[in-house]
């Protein structure tokens, strides 16, 4: 009977071994998750900044391409 339950605590260790490795990988995955997050939101704000800028841009110059004339090759 000892053996059995020898066997039943090793495969319970190995169970809460298994169990430690997949608690530290999601807790990685979450941490990643987050961190990728923030870094998306950051660039869609960098973008949303850049496009702002080029849209002040273009009406500070109120010039719109399509009344320049042809270039001379034409």
């Amino acid at each position: 009977m000892s053996t059995s339950g020898d066997a039943l605590e090793q495969r319970l260790d190995e169970m809460e071994v298994k169990l430690t490795f997949i608690d530290d990988a999601v807790q990685a995955l979450t941490a990643a998750d987050a961190d990728q997050s923030q870094r998306i939101a950051a660039l869609e704000r960098a973008l949303r900044d850049l496009r702002g800028e080029l849209s002040s841009m273009r009406v500070a110059q109120a010039d719109d391409p399509h009344n320049e004339p042809p270039p001379p090759h034409y």
